[in-house]
């Protein structure tokens, strides 16, 4: 698609405000002109009505006759205003934070989970967010409801619990393009809580535990295949060497010594009992 040809889209909504605000019959300028009139024979009186403070973090879209005075909204500090053909609407730019309460959402996996997440913007055009919607904050809010929803209801249970990160990412960018012509800005979006049915709980509890149990037979049985492969290469070692049995019979009678117990285990070993046994016989 031809970039040049989405720009108009994206202005339009300026374009029709420019328009508007050409329009003014010769009643308006009259009517103006009257005003201007009462201010000034009513001076210095009537500045008191005419000034207006805008806050540092507000902007005032003035309407003058019904129509939007310009393109672009006044402020911060002084605006005159004229008492009886203009009016004002002040829009707070600061940051909204917007709490999604928790929804019953059926993930992919047919899951009925809860979810509630937090949704932060900002307005960065006053003109639009007063011109284009009714109420800029109730349709910001319903519409993070909605996305919330229409997201989480294409992913799975795992999915949601192991990529909250991109899922947000999702919803804001689904949220950022739809609330462009409202003036909106969404900077940031958080799953806060996932809540899943006490029995859904109780078996993937039953599932990991299980999982678990699983591996660590794993990991028994791969320890007594090492200890007995250990054993026989020390068991080829000692027989090699019969004195070498000796000094480690000998070093675990002392091992069993040194730990004060009243009570020492002397191991027979069997060859002096084959020898008793073939003298036995011979006798």
């Amino acid at each position: 698609m031809d970039p040049q040809r989405e720009k108009p889209k994206k202005n339009n909504t300026e374009h029709l405000i420019a328009d508007r605000q050409e329009g003014i019959s010769v009643c308006g300028w009259i009517l103006i002109s009257l005003s201007f009139f009462l201010v000034l024979i009513t001076f210095p009186i009537s500045i008191w009505a005419c000034i207006k403070v805008i806050r540092e973090y507000e902007r005032a879209v003035v309407f003058r006759l019904g129509r939007i005075l310009s393109k672009k909204a006044k402020g911060p500090g002084l605006i005159l205003v004229l008492p009886c053909t203009d009016t004002f609407i002040k829009v707070d730019l600061r940051t909204v934070t917007c709490n999604i309460p928790p929804q019953e959402i059926l993930t992919k996996d047919a899951v009925t989970t809860r979810v509630d997440g937090v949704v932060y913007y900002k307005i960065h055009s006053a003109v639009s967010a007063v011109a284009n919607v009714t109420d800029v904050h109730s349709a910001t809010f319903l519409l993070a409801q909605t996305t919330l929803r229409n997201v989480l209801g294409t992913q799975s249970l795992a999915q949601l619990l192991a990529g909250r990160e991109e899922i947000a990412h999702s919803i804001q960018a689904i949220l950022d393009s739809a609330t462009e012509q409202w003036g909106i800005k969404v900077a940031r979006v958080e799953i806060k809580d996932v809540r899943i049915p006490v029995a859904m709980q109780r078996a993937m509890a039953a599932e990991a535990e299980a999982a678990r149990e699983a591996r660590a037979k794993i990991v028994a049985a791969e320890g007594e295949m090492n200890a007995s492969k250990a054993l026989k290469q020390a068991s080829m070692v000692l027989a090699e060497s019969p004195a070498g049995l000796q000094l480690r019979y000998l070093q675990t009678l002392t091992n069993v010594a040194a730990e004060n117990n009243s009570t020492i285990v002397f191991p027979l070993p069997i060859d002096i009992l084959e020898s008793f046994g073939q003298k036995n016989r011979g006798g």
